[in-house]
């Protein structure tokens, strides 16, 4: 319904993924999409490949309204075996929030990363939170794209 997947790169989302990687300083943030069979990244700063949903930390992400913290993926039992944490790019640490559609259902998240274990603040979960509903806001508005072609 959103006709986001697959849709070109948007300033609109880079920005929020810029601020959260340098606020978070992590290598890498994304915004990214999930659905039955992929992770798609709508917004990418930092290198981390596309994966198949299962391999995914965002698919696990999105099961629950809550986040998503692991500490220490290594240590983690839920991710420990992924193939992201066993070889390239060797992840950590991650910390999701999961992004809603306008009709509430749980479609994708605002994720930061890192191949080093972190302790994660209140405060900075809190601004994940906060850039996690500016995504979900900018979700309600046309792409740049749409609103021309429209």
């Amino acid at each position: 319904k959103l006709r986001i997947l697959d849709t070109p790169a948007e300033e609109r989302f880079d920005r929020i993924t810029r601020i959260a990687r340098r606020a978070l300083k992590t290598p890498v943030a994304l915004i990214s999409f999930l659905d039955a069979e992929r992770h798609w990244i709508k917004s990418r700063q930092g290198q981390i490949p596309e994966t198949a949903r299962d391999l995914s930390f965002c698919g696990h992400a999105i099961l629950r309204a809550e986040p998503l913290i692991v500490r220490d993926a290594l240590r983690d039992p839920r991710f420990s075996d992924n193939a992201l944490v066993l070889s390239g790019p060797l992840l950590r640490f991650y910390a999701g929030i999961p992004v809603a559609a306008p009709d509430g259902s749980l479609v994708g998240t605002l994720c930061v990363m890192d191949t080093r274990p972190h302790d994660l603040v209140e405060a900075d979960l809190a601004l994940l939170k906060d850039l996690a509903g500016i995504v979900e806001h900018e979700l309600c508005r046309p792409s740049a794209s749409a609103a021309s072609a429209g």
